[in-house]
């Protein structure tokens, strides 16, 4: 019996000097320009309670990252939420803090990258020898077919865009190169969740988010940047254009291996990869690296993946057959 108690009291013991781990999720990293981290409690319930407003009625934020040349332009982004990064809850509920082990910035709106046209002035100077190219907006690039049941129409419907073409002014014939854009989506719960709980209480210290979301790079590049340059690189290259694709650093340490080309006229397409500084109350963008590929070593990047064994497929139907029975 005295045996038996022993037991129960080393297992107990055991079980209680296990180190809880803290909690790790992603939330806020800028709103409307500015570090989450340093926003003021007030900062942050208000931009939390306009986010309930009826569109018409809620008030202009500027974007920061637009505006420029003394020309102001608002954010359009609902929920005004230009990137995210992950936050620590210690175990013992103890006072929220950044990241420990790595807290960098995910860019979620494109728009972002527009900071002090830094991006610009780099794929100038790399693509078109001239730093003082200028951006023009978004550029129809694709049209639709008109079939039978379209002839009646006035004019093709523009089905593509390519985000930026970057012009060197005054020269003739045109100088320019395509720019690609590609911010992160990420999964998990709405944001509204967030803006709800921070819009009833003005509370001190960083809140923690309340629910698990994270960058979901899958989406973000086999799903919707890998279909952009299948479409648009083959065309661009042909008119004897480099894509030049505008990513940050997390997203580009998410894709698979590329083989870089060995020269820039044999490549169909130039990454360039920024990374930000913190500055306190705000990030401040740089460039990080380029590399320079084919469009088929692109695509083994962004896929990354290869398929699974077929037994291993099959053995999936069946587990999900077993389920429904």
């Amino acid at each position: 019996m005295k045996l038996e108690f022993e037991v129960t009291v080393k297992a107990k013991t055991r079980t209680s000097d296990k180190k809880r781990e803290p909690q790790y999720r992603f939330g806020i990293g800028e709103w409307y320009g500015k570090s989450f981290v340093h926003l003021s409690a007030d900062e942050r319930q208000f931009f939390a309670r306009i986010q309930g407003l009826p569109e018409s009625e809620r008030p202009p934020q500027l974007c920061p990252f637009l505006s420029k040349g003394g020309k102001s332009v608002n954010c359009s982004k609902a929920g005004g939420i230009c990137s995210l990064r992950s936050y620590e809850k210690p175990s013992d509920g103890g006072v929220v803090a950044v990241d420990s082990r790595a807290s960098s910035i995910r860019t979620t709106c494109p728009n972002r990258f527009e900071e002090a046209d830094t991006i610009y002035r780099w794929i100038g100077e790399v693509l078109l020898g001239d730093e003082a190219a200028v951006p023009v907006g978004e550029t129809p690039f694709l049209e639709r077919v008109q079939g039978p049941r379209s002839v009646e129409r006035k004019a093709a419907r523009k089905v593509g865009r390519i985000d930026n073409v970057l012009v060197v002014p005054g020269v003739d014939p045109l100088s320019w190169c395509p720019v690609e854009k590609q911010a992160v989506y990420f999964s998990g719960k709405k944001m509204a969740l967030e803006f709800e709980s921070m819009s009833v209480a003005a509370t001190e210290g960083l809140p923690f988010p309340l629910v698990n979301r994270r960058p979901d790079y899958r989406s973000s590049g086999p799903k919707r940047l890998l279909p952009q340059l299948e479409i648009k690189v083959p065309t661009l290259s042909t008119w004897g254009k480099k894509m030049a694709v505008v990513i940050d650093a997390d997203f580009f340490a998410s894709l698979g291996n590329m083989r870089e080309a060995n020269d820039l006229s044999n490549a169909e397409l130039a990454w360039f990869v920024v990374e930000y500084i913190d500055q306190g109350p705000n990030f401040r963008l740089q460039p990080k690296e380029i590399l320079i590929t084919r469009l088929r070593d692109a695509i083994e990047g962004l896929v990354a993946a290869v398929p699974i064994p077929r037994a291993k497929f099959e053995e999936a139907i069946r587990s999900k057959m077993q389920r429904l029975t």
